[in-house]
């Protein structure tokens, strides 16, 4: 174990605290208010560990969904951890403990290691990998424990908490998508993707909103030649 690699990762990791916390606490809180226990809430953030697909999960089993049904889509949901997953691996594949790693794959953590680990050497990439994982499944399910709690004592006593908690997410997805709107490239595809969701949503296609977009916006990125991907001085 590399420890300076280790420690900086996580302290690169710490940021993403600031978005998962709002939103564990309102699933801990929302799992609370289902009939979850504290500590079923929490285990489901541990071992699920699946952000909206929890919410999910804990609104069709309340619901009286049946379990297979909730399992299957929790795990469409989740699909799209297979494509991050192929693309990190060429970056840490090299060492057997990688699979085991993947279970603290999620979207920010995904942007975060497809930005820094091309940069680092081979001998530092697990280890930073490993404690950025860690610290944000950590942050993750202590958010849960806290909300399960104390999530309406909190929101009684902080009533702008719970606004807080439906903007964290988001902001930090624009947190981490900022830098890369100083390439032309990535600058068109994300507007792109940012403009056609928008038109999308306005039109009442929030279902395919997302998805559409997603792909308008690769599609620009894969058809615009290479020159466009040097960034502006």
């Amino acid at each position: 174990m590399n420890v300076k690699a280790w420690r900086m990762g996580a302290c690169e990791a710490l940021p993403l605290l600031s978005g998962y916390l709002p939103v564990a606490l309102s699933f801990g809180l929302i799992a609370g208010q289902a009939g979850f226990s504290p500590l079923e809430a929490t285990a489901l953030s541990l071992f699920i560990y699946a952000g909206a697909s929890q919410f999910l999960f804990v609104g069709m089993i309340a619901g009286g969904a049946p379990l297979w049904l909730t399992v299957v889509m929790t795990l469409l949901i989740n699909a799209r951890h297979l494509v991050y997953s192929i693309t990190l691996a060429p970056w840490i594949s090299q060492n057997r403990r990688w699979p085991w790693l993947m279970h603290g794959l999620t979207d920010q953590v995904f942007a975060l290691a497809n930005y820094r680990l091309p940069l680092l050497s081979e001998h530092d990439r697990i280890s930073w990998f490993s404690s950025t994982a860690i610290v944000a499944w950590a942050g993750w399910g202590g958010g849960t424990l806290m909300g399960s709690l104390a999530g309406e004592q909190l929101i009684q006593r902080w009533p702008l908490l719970a606004n807080a908690m439906t903007f964290a997410l988001p902001a930090l997805f624009w947190v981490l998508l900022a830098p890369r709107f100083t390439s032309i490239r990535w600058f068109i595809a994300l507007l792109a993707s940012v403009l056609s969701a928008l038109m999308l949503s306005l039109h009442d296609m929030t279902n395919i909103a997302i998805p559409l977009a997603a792909a308008l916006g690769a599609l620009c990125f894969y058809l615009l030649p290479a020159s466009t991907a040097r960034t502006r001085s």
